[in-house]
């Protein structure tokens, strides 16, 4: 936009930043259904003897945790975009303000569902050590996640309010 030329290199470097951030989500997606496949598998091991039913609860026991911490990942990505919304918010154009606003949001959506997964994944684990530090970790990311896009929500908010004003 005219006025705007000089900021083109920092308006560039957030799409960037946004992009990996965006990529790095959509293979974890795919990364999620794979780990969610590999348990289901496990479930079909042999287990009529001894040997067999250690395996299988060992493959289990392994696919789970990987079913647990697939998400756990993508809360943690997905949480590492809250600083570039603020700073587009903030530094950016204020007419793509709700765009920021909306990134927020999609940011909020994606971890709330990853704590979801997580969660109920979590509850068949008999590793109570691993389970329990994990729920601490992914719970502290929500509750974090919440208020950055409060936080942000009501930056973009004052923004508008702005905008009506001037």
């Amino acid at each position: 936009k005219k006025g705007w030329d000089d900021r083109w290199k920092l308006f560039s470097d957030w799409a960037e930043h946004g992009k990996v951030i965006q990529n790095e989500l959509l293979n974890l997606v795919d990364e999620d259904t794979e780990a969610f496949n590999r348990l289901m598998e496990t479930y079909a091991l042999p287990k009529k003897t001894d040997e067999e039913k250690m395996l299988r609860d060992a493959a289990i026991h392994d696919a789970t945790r990987n079913v647990i911490l697939v998400p756990l990942k993508m809360m943690e990505i997905a949480s590492s975009g809250f600083s570039l919304l603020r700073e587009m918010v903030e530094e950016g154009n204020p007419n793509s303000v709700t765009d920021a606003g909306v990134g927020a949001l999609a940011l909020r959506v994606c971890i709330k569902g990853a704590y979801l997964n997580v969660r109920i994944n979590a509850s068949g684990l008999e590793d109570k050590d691993f389970v329990k530090e994990v729920l601490i970790k992914s719970c502290d990311i929500d509750s974090k996640a919440k208020m950055e896009e409060e936080a942000i929500m009501k930056m973009v908010e004052e923004k508008i309010v702005r905008a009506h004003i001037s």
